[in-house]
């Protein structure tokens, strides 16, 4: 069973914690700005302290009137406000936009003291609120970039985070399960029982709740990710089976097989336009330092391995992790684009619409923001260009101004996509809003 190995007494860093020395903890960050992206990271040693790097940003929402900052040639205005915790955004083909309200399933925190602290620094973060459980739909009727309507168009749900459409069914991926509803185009509720498809793995621990999914082209086949049940594996690798991985579900059986492993928390998932190819961005462990261990943008192969939990960006082993197995690890795959280190990068897209021409065909990426580094990385929303179906330069910021000159969090971008029109759509959870980003008015 592998053991991760705390470099301090969970009860003397829940004390710290609940104390509010959150800032005081852990190592401070010593390259260069951006150094830790691309296909070519720099890769320092693991840091080792005594206490892991601690550096929330509060949740405390946006200032009346405030908003992020797009970059030159963009606009930004709230398509949707008043939403409950918006984790992701999905646009139907008739234009109507569905919202995931979600956060994770409640659950006793008990005793322990890494669960207090964890649920401590969550909802500092804004992470830990009652989930809504629910699809929101959003409508544009008039095409000024405002919904008019938002309507309660599915309940009942448990943790929901990814939705698909194939067909005349949505296919909504619950915590544990992944349930289809019929839809009819233009309709603004869903009365009907769900139908399970397929289960996902999930649990007591249910670590990284998050599942998110995507049809293949034909829609025959769902792709559908699981995080971890741990940081790196000590809650044993018994209780990571079919996670830290993205499975695949046949649509009409509900079979399931293991299609790619050893991703820690993979989230966004896209199908990239010129190689076909699918790509997905994942979150990697902690308490390795502020600068270790970058995230990344990675393309998905057939029985591909990645690491997780014995390696990290390729073959440089995570020596907490015993025992290890030095045979999966040389099989560990390199990811292709390092997003930096705990930027915590869930939303994925690839722009394919006119509005925005300078992002044509590039990876349009939500970065949530770190809780673990000094000072912090993500709190936005960012471009990687791509050519020939690869990354081809460094990133490009899109949107930012979520963290106060204080460090305090206004909002917290996730789950990105195009509406309608070809603007892009960011749904922000600490906000609790959906931006719209478009093309400045000349």
């Amino acid at each position: 069973m592998p053991l991760h190995k705390h470099h301090l007494p969970l009860s003397i860093l829940a004390t710290i914690i609940m104390a509010g020395g959150l800032s005081a903890c852990g190592d401070t960050s010593k390259i260069a700005p951006k150094a830790d992206e691309g296909p070519t990271p720099e890769l320092v040693a693991p840091q080792k302290s005594l206490i892991p790097t601690l550096n929330v940003a509060p949740a405390k929402g946006w200032p009346d009137g405030g908003k992020p900052i797009a970059a030159a040639g963009l606009q930004v205005n709230a398509f949707a406000s008043g939403l409950d915790h918006p984790r992701w955004v999905y646009t139907m083909p008739n234009g109507d936009v569905l919202v995931v309200e979600s956060n994770g399933p409640k659950k006793d925190t008990g005793l322990n003291p890494r669960k207090i602290a964890q649920k401590f620094m969550m909802k500092r973060a804004g992470s830990v609120t009652e989930s809504a459980n629910r699809i929101t739909l959003l409508r544009d009727a008039d095409g000024d970039g405002v919904a008019e309507t938002s309507t309660e168009f599915l309940t009942g749900l448990n943790s929901p985070f990814g939705v698909t459409l194939i067909g005349g069914y949505l296919y909504v991926a619950n915590t544990d399960a992944v349930v289809r509803f019929p839809y009819t185009s233009g309709q603004t509720r869903i009365s009907a029982t769900a139908e399970k498809v397929a289960d996902l793995p999930a649990g007591e621990i249910n670590h990284h709740w998050t599942k998110n999914i995507i049809a293949s082209e034909d829609g025959k086949k769902i792709y559908a990710t699981t995080g971890s049940n741990s940081n790196v594996a000590e809650n044993g690798m018994e209780n990571e089976v079919n996670r830290a991985a993205i499975l695949e579900i046949d649509v009409a059986t509900g079979t399931t097989r293991l299609f790619a492993s050893g991703l820690r928390n993979p989230n966004g998932m896209a199908w990239q336009p010129q190689s076909k190819a699918l790509w997905t961005v994942v979150n990697e462990r902690d308490e390795l330092g502020s600068d270790l261990v970058p995230d990344y943008l990675t393309s998905v192969q057939d029985g591909g391995f990645y690491g997780w939990p014995y390696s990290w960006f390729g073959q440089h082993v995570d020596e907490r992790v015993k025992p290890q197995k030095p045979e999966l690890v040389a099989k560990a795959i390199v990811p292709d684009y390092a997003l930096g280190s705990h930027t915590a990068s869930l939303g994925l897209m690839f722009y394919s619409a006119g509005m925005l021409p300078q992002y044509k065909d590039g990876a349009i990426i939500g970065q949530h923001g770190s809780w673990n580094r000094k000072p912090h990385s993500g709190y936005k929303v960012i471009y990687v260009p791509f050519k020939d179906g690869k990354p081809a330069g460094p990133s490009q910021d899109i949107l930012t101004g979520f963290l106060s000159d204080k460090g305090d969090a206004y909002g917290r971008p996730v789950g990105v996509t195009a509406d309608g029109k070809g603007a892009l759509l960011v749904a922000d959870d600490v906000g609790n809003i959906i931006w719209r980003v478009s093309a400045a008015a000349r």
